[in-house]
């Protein structure tokens, strides 16, 4: 079992979470589509659910205070020092959509937008790490930055959080973030096909499963929308689906992945 015990290096993936008009019904999704446990949180809190999986955060779904806002899995990549990487990051060109803050003894987070438009959150741990579980069936597998310009992108990144930027080898054009010599995230360009004309960029959550075929059946009775059907790729069977409130994510058969 994949479990993480020490914190994340900085610039790492960490953590997602979805805020969502309706909360119990979202818990009730992927409790049934992923296994998860959770309830609503104290009120101190906001209402916020930490889902477990054998007993493990694996990601966050909370009330949303806006039912204007987009309900979007937010891929949080962790920090140091928040403050700090919120002042790299208006220097390396992305906007602070909300400045850091204290959350209880938790942690600090605050959310950025990229130069090309990808929002994402940044998480400087205290009490909370982040994700306890990934990469088994039931936990977050990748987190990819789908973009309108990945050389900006990834100029950005690197500016902002130290990671370096590596093209995969093969015929696919993909690079990837490195830390220490090591994958921990996904930089793709935004194409037609796959991505609909005027898709905005953002960052995608994939998350690993038993199954795909089976997850991607069960959504749909669950009256979620299937955006990529099942397919085979050099990483494992994957999917893409949106949620009964609109969040986009994927499903990963194999955790036989970049990272």
């Amino acid at each position: 079992m994949p479990e993480i015990t020490a914190p994340y290096t900085a610039g790492t993936p960490c953590w997602v979470d979805l805020m969502v008009p309706d909360q119990q019904a979202a818990l009730d999704f992927y409790r049934d589509l992923l296994g998860w446990q959770g309830e609503p949180g104290d009120p101190e809190t906001g209402g916020y659910a930490v889902c477990t999986f054998r007993g493990l955060p694996v990601a966050g779904i909370g009330p949303t205070m806006d039912p204007s806002t987009p309900t979007v899995w937010t891929t949080y990549l962790s920090s140091d020092d928040a403050d700090a990487t919120m002042a790299k990051i208006g220097k390396a060109g992305g906007q602070v959509m909300m400045p850091p803050m204290d959350v209880m003894t938790l942690g600090r987070m605050a959310v950025a937008v990229d130069p090309s438009g990808a929002v994402f959150g940044v998480w400087e741990h205290k009490d909370f790490i982040g994700a306890q579980l990934v990469n088994e069936p039931g936990a977050l597998a990748w987190n990819e930055c789908n973009s309108s310009d990945t050389a900006a992108a990834g100029a950005f990144y690197s500016a902002a959080f130290g990671v370096g930027v590596e093209e995969m080898p093969g015929e696919m054009e993909y690079k990837t973030f490195q830390i220490g010599g090591r994958p921990v995230g996904g930089l793709n360009k935004l194409t037609d096909p796959p991505f609909p004309a005027g898709t905005p960029s953002h960052w995608m959550t994939y998350f690993c499963v038993d199954d795909t075929d089976s997850t991607v059946d069960a959504a749909v009775k669950r009256n979620a929308d299937v955006l990529m059907p099942p397919a085979d790729t050099p990483f494992g069977r994957m999917a893409a689906l949106r949620d009964p409130w609109g969040a986009v994510f994927s499903i990963i058969e194999s955790t036989d992945n970049p990272a």
